[in-house]
Parts: C-alpha cells; structure tokens; sequence
C-alpha cells in the first residue's frame, strides 16, 4: 500500500466537499459578469430614463386623462390623452411613471415638450422618481458584486500560497 502524505486525507475531504459548488474561477467571473450588468442597467438605461424625466421639469403643462393604466405603467406601457397646441394628443407615458395603480379614465397633470408633445410625463414623475432610485439600487448593486469579486480573488490567492 503506497504511503499518503501527511494531512492528504484532509485535502482530499476538501475537496469532495466542494463538490457541487462553483470553482473560485468561475464564481469570480460570475460575479464580474452580474457586477458589469448591474452597472450597465444603471447607467445605460435607468440613469438617462431619470434624465429624461428631469428634462421635462420646464415643459408645458396640461391635465390628461389616463387612457391605458395597469403594472406595465413603470415599463412605459401607460397612455394619457391631452390637449396640446390646438389638437389632441395620445402619447405614452415613459418609462418609469409611477401610475401603476391608477385605473384609465383617472384625470392627471402632465408636461409635455414644446413643439414636440409626444413627448410626456406626469407631473408627479418629474423628478425623477423611480428610475433615480433603481439607478442608485443598481449602481450599488454593482458595487457589492465587484467587492466580492474583489475579495473572493485576494482569499483565492491567499490560499493558494498557504498551500504552496
């Protein structure tokens, strides 16, 4: 019977516990790649849908009628029906509206661009609302996996030289 060295039988146990769970190399891009979506999500898409918002604070105002109302409402699936410039205007609401819980025929204020009224928003969204908060949600989100990213690469390391 061959000989083992000391404390092979430890390492061995080692690793048949770790059996079934991600290898340091494959969590580590696993956590880069969810750090770099989360980022993206917050600064490709949440980011310039809060600014967009924000941009219609100086728009012309108008009331409108809810036409299209419902859960989509935060993904830009509400509709409103106003007056602008001498015509009615049915536009969507973009994304981020935080009229989820209104039912269609409910009156609003809105703001619309000047010359351009297809573009809209509620006047309680203006601020930015829902997609500044996600943006920040996201963002630190990104964050925390690129930390542990970070971390779970210096521990690897670590060990890989305790062993050594």
């Amino acid at each position: 019977m061959k000989e083992q060295p000391e404390g092979a039988d430890d390492l061995d146990a080692e690793n048949k516990a770790g059996e079934g769970a991600l290898r340091p190399r494959v969590a580590l891009v696993f956590a880069l790649v969810l750090a770099l979506l989360l980022a993206a999500l917050s600064g490709l898409v949440m980011y310039p849908a809060a600014q967009h918002l924000r941009s219609l604070q100086d728009g012309r105002q108008a009331d409108a009628t809810l036409v299209a109302a419902g859960s989509g409402c935060f993904l830009g699936g509400c509709k409103v029906r106003f007056e602008a410039e001498g015509r009615t205007v049915v536009a969507n609401l973009p994304v981020g509206s935080g009229h989820g819980r209104n039912v269609a025929g409910e009156r609003l204020t809105v703001r619309y661009r000047e010359g351009d009224p297809q573009v809209v928003a509620s006047q309680d969204d203006v601020g930015g609302g829902g997609p500044a908060v996600a943006t920040v949600l996201f963002g630190s989100g990104a964050v925390l996996f690129l930390v542990v990213a970070v971390w779970g690469s210096v521990h690897a390391r670590r060990q890989r030289r305790a062993f050594a």
